[in-house]
């Protein structure tokens, strides 16, 4: 079976990447339009699909790129060093900021941050031999985890867990599964994931707290985040990570559900059919998750398994969608947008979270208030996009817009050239 690039995975992948460059870059946090925002807790908004969205493509892909399993050890160094690259641009992000250079501060201060950030990104997205790539994602992987354990003030709280991180772990647990069983192991992996995070979390009592439970900071997964990550979680959490170690176990079954489908996409079957058991396949979770969500309520924080099974299935549902659109009635009219956004994930996923933390360190007396400082961001923001509309939160919304708008750009640069960026 020769490996095909599926159109319609490349534009659902698309679509996700550009949903979630406009959640992460509102003009105006204080102004943001409900559906662009995470549930506050229980509950799930079309934000709080995104993540869950990119792991099940992720786990789709897994068969589509290796068509014909062969193991042996430059297979598993290869999914291995990919995973690393993964995990260390994504921890990346947290250290950006934390940057300290010889005393410097302000724009040179920022060159320099910026010099490392292109540095580090060549070395984990550039195209080397297998045994520089090796060298480099260990490399740096160690001198992350040495700062942030070494002592050193600016480091102390760095956060370690992330969207990218957990994408890596779950693409490494995975790609193994795929080479190493059968789809029959596949699913019994996935149910015992499922349920046997669901008895953890409502069976066993939390030390030091009591009773199980699913409210914030109480619950078990946050206790083990504050034991196994104390010090460095998510700054807006403090006491428990939303990416934590406890809730990426119901995640990796995102990925051998997407891994699953992969596999169906792969059947000697007519597309037709493909299409039609996705379709039944996706209602029939989503339908599982709604009826889990009773108990066992949709949380992406908890990433609990109802929210595991109502994501994938939404996710297999669009998929599903596009494939019959795509692939079967070839109608491709109006989707080059998503395709140029789908092909080149890995660039935006790097740089999008890195840009606006640069132009936050560039700052400058403010017009209106000269006794006050402004930065280069919320100046852009405020007068240039947000004296256009009445409205904040349309206001807001136009600001992220206009992000986009300026990556569709680059990335349709990038398409028109031929440039892919992978790790």
């Amino acid at each position: 079976m020769t490996r095909e690039r599926l159109i319609s995975l490349d534009v659902f992948r698309g679509l996700t990447i550009l949903l979630m460059t406009i959640v992460n870059n509102p003009g105006d946090w204080g102004h943001v339009y409900a559906p662009l925002l995470h549930s506050e807790w229980h509950g799930c908004t079309p934000t709080d699909l995104v993540f869950p969205f990119f792991i099940f493509i992720m786990g789709v892909a897994v068969p589509l790129a290796m068509p014909t399993k062969s193991w042996d050890g430059t297979t598993f160094n290869k999914i291995l060093v990919r995973s690393l690259r993964m995990l260390c641009l994504g921890i990346f992000f947290n250290y950006f900021g934390k940057i300290q250079l010889f005393g410097l501060e302000g724009i040179p201060l920022l060159m320099g941050r910026l010099i490392i950030t292109v540095a580090v990104g060549y070395a984990l997205m550039g195209n080397f031999s297998s045994k520089i790539k090796n060298i480099l994602a260990f490399s740096i992987l160690f001198i992350y985890l040495f700062l942030a354990y070494s002592g050193i003030e600016a480091y102390h709280d760095v956060r370690l867990p992330g969207v990218l991180q957990r994408i890596a772990i779950v693409y490494f647990v995975v790609s193994l599964l795929y080479l190493k069983t059968t789809q029959k192991t596949q699913i019994i992996t996935g149910a015992a994931l499922l349920l046997g995070y669901w008895a953890i979390m409502t069976l066993v009592p939390v030390p030091g707290i009591g009773a199980a439970n699913l409210d914030k900071e109480t619950n078990l997964a946050s206790w083990l985040d504050s034991v196994l990550l104390e010090g460095h979680m998510y700054r807006g959490t403090i006491t428990w990570d939303p990416e934590g170690v406890l809730s990426t176990i119901p995640s990796i079954v995102n990925g051998i559900i997407g891994l699953l489908i992969g596999q169906v996409l792969q059947l000697e079957i007519s597309k037709k059919q493909r299409t039609a058991k996705m379709a039944i396949a996706g209602i029939a979770l989503i339908i599982a998750g709604l009826l889990w969500d009773i108990v066992f309520p949709i949380n992406k924080s908890l990433w609990t398994s109802s929210y595991v099974l109502y994501t994938t299935g939404l996710g297999t549902t669009c998929l599903a969608f596009l494939y019959y659109i795509i692939d079967i009635a070839e109608y491709k009219k109006g989707l080059k947008l998503f395709l140029i956004w789908g092909v080149n994930p890995m660039i935006v996923f790097f740089f999008s979270q890195i840009i606006p933390q640069a132009l936050v360190m560039v700052q400058f007396k403010n017009p209106d208030h000269p006794e006050e400082q402004i930065n280069l961001l919320n100046y852009l923001y405020h007068f240039g996009i947000a004296p256009f509309f009445s409205n904040p939160m349309t206001a807001s919304l136009a600001g992220a817009l206009v992000y986009v708008g300026i990556w569709t750009f680059i990335l349709w640069i990038f398409y028109k050239n031929k440039l892919i960026f992978k790790v």
